[in-house]
């Protein structure tokens, strides 16, 4: 059986499903009557506790020993110690070991197995370990949609048999690389997998030291705090240990290695120290060592079935790539949601942009920022080619209206921007129809790309260098080439061009992205939705059962 076949089948241990019991026929085993008693209490009851372990997938368990007529699942000793040393190597990945028995599974090798019950009981929370840890690697140990309702990448697998699955693998005498296997093979994952180590090796070695707080560091100055900054660059390499020692000068060589960490860690490259920087240069490594943990279970949510050709948003870095045939041929800056307006984490397919386009005031804009300034001073209207236009399509004279009578549920006329410099979407818009009404677009706040944190827009995506990105997405380099572009932006004509074939587009939210090179970047957690991520991922197994279960699951 083939990786990814495997992976399938695997990939369905949530889904609880109805199965039939047909038994295996074994020989008695004298541990039969204990699974057998353990199964119908986790039946009646739900539950089954050893001690300070319980059983978290009950059904699937319950389904698999029924089917073995009771009998054992775990007679080799080989795969037994290939669960043990992938329980240990998840450890690796950003998970806890202790989340798969790991500590009374360890204990339980060196007893005797003349005791019946003792090996009834171990060999059910072997079966329940390899679930649970299938299940982390598959999924992720974090429940994305119970963090984010917007959530839309679950991957919904039907129509498969878990309890064969799981008795293949428990068959297979390569369980270990079997479990290997199932982990993501993307570069951004192993590229993570790598960092941890890393930063968990420093940690072992002491960590960094702390740079003190003081006026901003600039080259040509001189003193102790110096010397702390050169320690802390050689820490992680963005200062050679070589380049300098025990230098209390801030020289040209200091200033590249600022702007080294300045450039991984999302902040503008100038080269000098000042409170941002510092404030970056003093987090501890176990936060750093965190942040990745975090994003290593992000990728296990989302980097299966990646297409080869796609875009993706990565709201925290405040970038949008254009990937295709797995390259990355287009990359710029973004503008994203003001933090009480954040761009939603969804995934969706570009179908058409549209260029010289209009702009209609959403709902939330009308009440919280139009309604407001118009009472106060229609000319706002006006001096933004903002229309009032009734459900007819009429235009409607502004000045005639009262406009303090009115909220956004009330108010019953559409305010339409007309194309033009000052439009707020610019001269094209990428729209990838969602229920969010979010989409990527031109600007005319460019200026705003020259800030380290851009969160300005109200949930839409901002584009820096947008033309780039339609001539590719578009295709056609004689009808729809730079120049030809330009030509349709002038006439000031409003034009909606479909793409030959709808490209998937994924608006994720990474705070550990990957820079050309392969270093690891750690960039501000700007929505504050890491810590919700970590404390789920510390927190106690949950196993849950999705809404892609069959209905008359038992």
């Amino acid at each position: 059986m083939n990786s990814s076949i495997r992976c399938v089948t695997l990939l369905c241990f949530i889904l609880l499903a109805n199965l039939s019991n047909v038994g295996r026929a074994h020989e008695e085993h004298p541990s039969q009557e204990f699974i057998r008693q353990s199964i119908e209490h986790l039946r009646q009851f739900d539950e089954l506790h050893f001690g300070d372990e319980s059983i978290a997938a009950t059904r699937l368990v319950s389904q698999l020993y029924e089917r073995r007529n009771f009998q054992p699942a775990w007679n080799d000793e080989k795969t037994v110690d290939d669960l043990l040393r992938s329980i240990e190597a998840s450890e690796s990945d950003g998970l806890t070991p202790e989340d798969y028995h790991q500590a009374v599974l360890l204990r339980s090798r060196g007893m005797p197995d003349s005791d019946p019950k003792l090996v009834a009981d171990m060999d059910l929370l072997l079966t329940d370990a390899l679930i649970r840890l299938a299940y982390h690697i598959i999924f992720g140990k974090v429940d994305p949609e119970r963090l984010d309702s917007n959530w839309n990448m679950a991957r919904d697998i039907r129509n498969s048999d878990p309890v064969e699955a799981i008795q293949q693998a428990i068959d297979s005498r390569t369980l270990f690389e079997i479990m290997e296997d199932y982990k993501p093979k993307h570069r951004f994952y192993t590229t993570l997998k790598a960092g941890l180590a890393k930063y968990r090796s420093l940690r072992r070695a002491g960590g960094w030291p702390t740079v003190p707080a003081g006026p901003t560091l600039k080259k040509g100055m001189s003193g102790e705090r110096m010397l702390a900054l050169q320690n802390r660059l050689v820490v992680t390499d963005s200062l050679s240990a070589n380049s300098s020692s025990a230098s209390q000068i801030f020289d040209e060589q200091m200033e590249l290695a600022v702007k080294r960490f300045q450039q991984l860690h999302g902040l503008t490259a100038d080269g000098a120290v000042g409170p941002n920087t510092l404030e970056a240069l003093n987090v501890p490594v176990g936060v750093r060592i965190d942040q990745i943990r975090i994003n290593l279970e992000r990728a296990r949510w989302v980097l299966r079935d990646i297409p080869e050709s796609f875009v993706i948003v990565n709201i925290a870095d405040f970038k949008a790539l254009y990937i295709r045939d797995s390259e990355i041929v287009w990359e710029a800056r973004i503008q994203v949601g003001k933090p009480y307006r954040k761009t939603p984490v969804f995934k969706a397919e570009i179908k058409y942009l549209v260029f010289n386009p209009t702009w209609t005031v959403p709902p939330t804009i009308l009440e919280q920022d139009i309604l407001p300034k118009a009472r106060k001073d229609l000319a706002y209207l006006s001096a933004r080619n903002i229309q009032v236009i009734d459900r007819s399509g009429k235009v409607v004279d502004a000045s005639q209206l009262d406009w303090s009578k009115y909220t956004a549920k009330t108010f019953p006329y559409i305010l339409r921007q007309q194309p033009g410099p000052r439009n707020a979407l610019g001269r094209v818009k990428f729209i990838f129809p969602n229920k969010h009404f979010v989409f990527m677009h031109d600007t005319a706040s460019k200026a705003l790309f020259e800030r380290e944190v851009r969160t300005f827009s109200s949930g839409c995506i901002r584009l820096d260098r947008p033309f780039e990105l339609a001539e590719l997405l578009l295709n056609d380099e004689i009808k729809w080439n730079a120049a030809e572009m330009a030509k349709l932006v002038q006439s000031g004509k409003t034009r909606t061009v479909y793409l030959q074939e709808p490209l998937p587009v994924l608006l994720f939210y990474w705070t550990t992205p990957i820079a050309r090179n392969g270093s690891i970047r750690f960039v501000k957690d700007v929505y504050e939705r890491d810590p919700a991520i970590l404390a789920e991922l510390d927190g106690r197994f949950k196993l849950r059962v999705r809404d892609t279960a069959r209905k008359d699951a038992k």
